[in-house]
């Protein structure tokens, strides 16, 4: 028995050795092939190889620029002419060198030429996320990319740039190679070289660079657009800045007395005085364009950018801005301002001034509030009413603006804070701290009154809400958990550019055209890289927007809060209008619109401080939404609202009536709504059990201590 399993062994052993072989022959050819074939690119590559003396003669690529909707009207030129002044090595202060080799490169004077390291950390990156990154690059690397190859990630390129900067090591020595590369490098805004970018943001030579200045500059070559000092990111850089600072120390480049006294010192940034039109909208168009097509092909591309801007009405937009910022400063103790402009037909941003003063760094001008979240107060109003217009409550709906505890676990004479769960109990008063007793929603809506808004968000549902305002164009409520009904009064935070889209689309009669800023990309030989297409979407019932202009351009239902010409009254024009004021008057807005134009306008602090306590939406942003509507307004074709549908009802409390005839007690009985209105159907039965609605006990409660 032996013999025949002796066999099968054998034979198996043989087949074995058998395939061992011949996956090893496969394995030595491909590594064979594979040697040829890496043999043969890098002759190849040592053929295509630029002349490593050429690294003194930077190619300088096409800009590209930036142009109003007609494409004719230049509004920035990315960077034209490169700013660069060489300046000589020993002019150079140790500060900046030791700065820079903290913040790029730690071993730059023990390596040669590459960060083995860094490189295979960027290899093994590069495996995990399947792409070609530009990891592990030395000060040598980053002067040959920069100055003979670009940022085109391929591994044919990172190889030749490897190769190269092996041999710019073996030519030159380390103080020339860092000499180059200090009068080279980008720093952002055009500039070139150390020298080029002390001037433009200190107004200063290198040379008299301090500390803490030095680690700025160094710490800009990252990304110079994300942090330059005139863009949107400064706590970043500032943040980027100590972090090199804390690199130096570690060094032991700087003592801990120098990096104390860098880290307190206060930094003054040079007004930026470029040739830019449109400046806050320029830099939105720029990180744009960054970010989807990357800094170099920005800076070299020469692309074309015809963007939405109306030039016209971007003149007009930053003249009442400035105008009424002074004004609103001395008045009511507001330094900022910001304006939006859309085209509710189309989606085009045709205005944006992001704060009053944008090269005022001191007090934070570069800041772009139109596209920064802040509590918009009663402008978020609007959106309420359509979502309970939509859901069947007629403007002629009756809400007792009286005084009412919404928390229904406090007591309905609002006289506690907490409940007995240690949650807040919500009592808000209106803004004159009055109450009207039974209003209509047309009323409640056109005078901004707060108890019964409340009450509107509770039957339209604050999910409900929140949905029909994200469909319009509303971006920043994701989470839904954090608001409950002070959400009508304000209670989240919007952009201003959302709020005027949004308001747009009341404008548009219920078809959303989102918001956008870029109309065409053209490469420099004509051909379009990119180009927008409109993108309608009905989200709103017409019915419902015509309703919702109908009240907000109804001067005689406004005219008792607002009186008979305030800032909202245009008698030449239908537009209808918002304000919006909130906590301690923080911000002050005003929104509103035609049927073919939306703006809205912030007044505040960037900081968060109070404005007077007459620094409201109609005094403080109105006079300069105004003025800029009407001009706006005078250069547009005339247009006016189409008239709602009328709604006809003859339910309690819906039809306008609140006096119940109860036939058992033979008399009258006054409810609130919620003794009446099914509030899954109101136009529908009774509810059955209108007591078991949390709020009814409290609202009930609020009308007996008036009206006993």
């Amino acid at each position: 028995m032996a013999g025949p399993k002796f066999k099968v062994y054998k034979i198996k052993r043989i087949r074995n050795m058998r395939f061992i072989k011949a996956l090893s022959m496969l394995f030595l050819w491909l590594f064979v092939l594979g040697a040829i074939w890496f043999l043969l690119l890098f002759i190849y590559i040592q053929y295509t190889l630029p002349d490593p003396e050429s690294i003194a003669t930077r190619r300088v690529g096409e800009s590209t620029k930036i142009y109003d909707r007609t494409g004719e009207v230049l509004l920035y030129d990315i960077h034209g002419e490169e700013k660069r002044t060489i300046i000589a090595w020993e002019k150079i202060p140790e500060y900046i060198k030791k700065a820079t080799i903290a913040s790029e490169d730690a071993d730059f004077y023990t390596h040669k030429g590459l960060d083995l390291r860094g490189i295979i950390r960027a290899f093994l990156k590069d495996l995990r996320n399947f792409e070609i990154s530009q990891g592990g690059s030395t000060i040598t690397q980053q002067l040959v990319k920069k100055a003979l190859f670009g940022d085109e990630k391929t591994i044919t390129r990172k190889v030749k740039e490897i190769l190269v900067a092996i041999e710019i090591e073996r030519r030159f020595t380390k103080d020339e190679i860092f000499w180059m590369y200090l009068n080279q490098i980008p720093y952002g805004s055009n500039s070139y070289g150390i020298e080029a970018a002390s001037k433009q943001f200190f107004g200063k030579s290198a040379s008299d660079l301090t500390l803490n200045e030095s680690a700025i500059i160094a710490s800009l070559p990252k990304a110079p657009t994300y942090y330059s000092p005139y863009g949107n990111h400064v706590e970043e850089l500032m943040s980027r800045k100590n972090d090199t600072l804390s690199k130096m120390f570690g060094l032991g480049f700087i003592t801990e007395k120098e990096l104390n006294h860098a880290l307190s010192e206060k930094v003054e940034f040079k007004s930026a005085k470029e040739e830019i039109s449109a400046p806050h909208f320029v830099i939105m168009i720029k990180e744009y364009l960054i970010s989807k097509y990357g800094e170099e092909a920005v800076e070299s591309g020469g692309f074309k950018i015809t963007t939405t801007l109306d030039s016209a009405f971007q003149e007009a937009a930053e003249e009442v801005v400035e105008k009424y910022s002074v004004i609103n400063k001395e008045r009511y103790k507001a330094k900022n301002a910001a304006l939006a402009a859309v085209n509710p037909k189309t989606g085009d941003l045709l205005a944006l001034v992001g704060s009053a003063n944008y090269f005022d760094i001191e007090n934070q001008g570069n800041f772009n509030v139109a596209t920064a979240k802040r509590q918009p107060g009663s402008a978020f109003k609007p959106f309420a009413y359509a979502a309970a217009f939509q859901a069947g409550y007629p403007d002629s709906t009756i809400l007792f603006d009286v005084k009412t505890e919404f928390n229904p676990n406090c007591q309905p004479d609002s006289s506690e804070k907490k409940d007995p769960f240690g949650l807040d109990c919500y009592h808000p008063q209106n803004y004159d701290g009055d109450f009207r007793g039974p209003v209509t929603l047309r009323q409640s809506l056109s005078r901004s009154l707060n108890v019964p808004s409340v009450k509107v968000l509770y039957l339209a549902g604050v999910d409900n809400t929140i949905d029909l305002a994200r469909k319009m164009g509303i971006t920043t409520l994701e989470d839904r958990s954090r608001y409950g009904l002070s959400l009508v009064l304000g209670g989240a935070e919007v952009k201003l550019v959302d709020l005027v889209s949004a308001y747009g689309v009341f404008a548009n009669e219920g078809v959303r055209n989102p918001w956008y800023i870029v109309k065409k990309i053209e490469l420099p030989n004509g051909d379009i890289l990119e180009e927008s297409k409109p993108s309608p979407l009905r989200v709103v019932d017409p019915k419902i927007t015509r309703l919702v202009s109908d009240i907000l351009s109804d001067n005689s239902a406004r005219s008792p809060v607002f009186g008979f010409s305030s800032s909202l009254y245009f008698p030449d024009f239908d537009v209808a209008a918002k304000t919006g004021t909130t906590q301690e008057n923080r911000d002050a807005w005003v929104a509103g619109y035609s049927p073919n134009f939306a703006a809205g306008v912030w007044v505040g602090n960037n900081d968060n401080q109070s404005m007077t306590r007459e620094g409201a939406g109609i005094s403080a942003a109105g006079p300069m939404w105004h003025e800029f509507m009407v001009k706006a307004l005078s250069a547009l074709p005339r247009e006016t609202f189409n008239p709602p549908d009328p709604v006809f009802t003859n339910k309690i409390m819906l039809n306008g009536q609140y006096l119940y005839k109860n036939e058992q007690a033979s008399g009258q009985e006054m409810h609130n709504i919620l003794f009446y209105v099914n509030k899954n159907d109101p136009l529908g039965p009774f509810p059955e059990n209108p007591s078991a609605d949390p709020q009814f006990n409290n609202w009930e409660w609020a009308i007996r201590s008036v009206y006993r």
